[in-house]
């Protein structure tokens, strides 16, 4: 029987959105949606906001879904983000 191991990949970073410091936590999906990772951040409110990147041919977008302006706005650098760790995965 072979075996297959996948790396798991997350990671969290400090990114300043609507003029604050927020923690973003990034998750890699495995399996059947391995093109998507999951990310969530909590608002000023201390509600937890979650959402998904898919991969397309111009890098990482935000799957759709109502989401605050700051986090839309951030989008470029998450996929900035994303590409410079599996890059050193």
């Amino acid at each position: 029987m072979k075996m297959k191991f996948v790396k798991n990949i997350q990671f969290t970073r400090t990114i300043k959105a609507d003029n604050r410091l927020r923690e973003f936590n990034f998750r890699k999906l495995g399996g059947l949606q391995e093109g998507i990772f999951t990310v969530d951040v909590v608002d000023d409110r201390g509600n937890r906001i979650m959402f998904r990147m898919q991969k397309d041919n111009q890098g990482w977008k935000i799957v759709s879904q109502p989401l605050p302006d700051w986090v839309l706005k951030s989008e470029g650098v998450f996929s900035e983000l994303i590409e410079e760790e599996l890059q050193h995965a």
